[in-house]
């Protein structure tokens, strides 16, 4: 065990050495005429991303011609380990990819803020206030990022069901899972939580049907209340699913990237709580189901009172680095990364819901409309309003509440701790 943690070590230094490298070698200087930039973040490696850079570089080049840059596209699941190893070194990418919420927001005093330098993309733009701490801008939106229910079209009609007026209680919604599974065989949701995810889209898509209008804004504020009968009836539900059988078997070893969307594309659920942007999200599942058949519908309520809507904030958006030698040239690769022509692609490639308002996207299915027309009426993500070390918390707590190697109350005393602890 020891030689293989060393050996683990010795391989995260490494790649962290090599990520680095690009940014900080002799011939490889960020900014200024004829200099370099260089960005890290895990999206420029793929396919569906390709077209989005090449048109941000090619905007960024007609107001900075004399400086070149590199995308460096690094492998998630190691991402913010190689940029914290960056961060503690002082030196790394000029640019950087973050997700919304506590993990930009943890690492803030290594970042630029751009607030003098967005100004003119503040209306153009959504989802600020995930990049956003203390009243200070560190990224720019890319991408508005949520966690609609998307339902099977189809399996309603399979069970008799009206597949255009899906359940807007909870004790209805369990009756037309039962009522599925009957008819079909399918389970009510396709859960992944192997990584620990699935607890951060469980709260996030259900929270506005179980806690009140105050105390979900109470939440995004900072002034969570741990004991209150509200947040322990998200986590009391998220047990009860498991329990009562509405998951697919083994939902603790089952990935949510894509094992569990695989689960619900293949109609062996009926329900799954995805993403609104470039994985996980209505244009894959379009490919598998027929965009006709993919459905999407807000919480169902669970605590009388309680008022559902969209889920989502700013998804993922680029920082510049404290380090960089040219904040300016820097803080305008931004721009064009989030630039209306380059977004415009990010759309039509990935199926990216992206930041910029103007885009339109009337063309791409009755899922779209839903989910955009949901927007103006939407909240924050609960989950996007903690701290990164909570959030990974929570998701240890969970596998432990579905294996029920911990109670309820257990896990609410543990999670307060944390969140108290900042």
């Amino acid at each position: 065990m020891k030689q293989r943690a060393l050996w683990s070590v010795i391989l995260i230094a490494a790649l962290a050495v090599a990520g680095c490298g690009s940014a900080s070698a002799p011939d490889s200087e960020s900014g200024g005429a004829g200099g370099k930039l260089v960005v890290w973040d895990w999206k420029s490696g793929e396919a569906s991303a390709a077209s989005y850079i090449e048109k941000a570089k090619a905007d960024f080049a007609g107001k900075h011609r004399g400086v070149t840059v590199e995308f460096v596209a690094q492998p998630f699941e190691q991402y913010y380990t190689l940029l914290g190893a960056a961060i503690q070194a002082g030196k790394g990418p000029d640019v950087m990819l973050f997700n919304g919420g506590g993990q930009m927001r943890d690492r803030v005093d290594a970042l630029l803020p751009l607030d003098e330098y967005v100004g003119e993309d503040k209306r153009r733009l959504a989802g600020w206030e995930a990049f956003t701490k203390d009243g200070k801008i560190y990224a720019a939106p890319v991408t508005l990022q949520g966690h609609p229910i998307y339902y099977n079209k189809s399996l309603y009609q399979k069970a008799g069901l009206d597949p255009e007026r899906p359940a807007t209680r909870w004790d209805e919604f369990v009756a037309h899972c039962a009522a599925i599974t009957k008819a079909t065989g399918a389970k009510c949701f396709a859960q992944g939580n192997k990584e620990g995810i699935g607890i951060q889209f469980f709260l996030s898509a259900l929270g506005s049907g179980i806690l009140s209008a105050q105390e979900y804004d109470d939440w995004i504020a900072g002034k969570r209340d741990w004991t209150s009968p509200g947040v322990k009836r998200v986590f009391s539900l998220w047990k009860e699913v498991n329990d009562q059988g509405l998951n697919n078997d083994g939902a603790n070893s089952t990935a949510m990237f894509n094992d569990a969307f695989a689960v619900f594309q293949s109609g062996k659920a009926s329900h799954v709580i995805g993403l609104m942007s470039d994985v996980g999200h209505w244009k894959d599942f379009a490919e598998f189901l027929d965009a006709a058949n993919v459905g999407v519908m807000r919480s169902p309520v669970v605590t009388a009172g309680a008022t559902p809507s969209l889920p989502y904030d700013g998804g993922i958006g680029y920082a510049v680095a404290k380090w960089t030698k040219d904040p300016k040239a820097a803080a305008d690769l931004v721009r064009s990364l989030t630039s209306t022509d380059a977004l415009k692609s990010f759309y039509a490639d990935a199926g990216a819901i992206a930041a910029d308002s103007t885009i339109d996207v009337t063309g791409a299915g009755p899922a779209v409309a839903t989910i955009v027309s949901g927007i103006d009426g939407g909240k924050p993500a609960l989950h996007v309003a903690l701290s990164s070390k909570t959030v990974e918390l929570m998701g240890r707590l969970s596998q432990q509440l579905l294996s029920g190697s911990v109670t309820v109350d257990e896990a609410m005393k543990q999670l307060a701790a944390s969140d108290q602890a900042g």
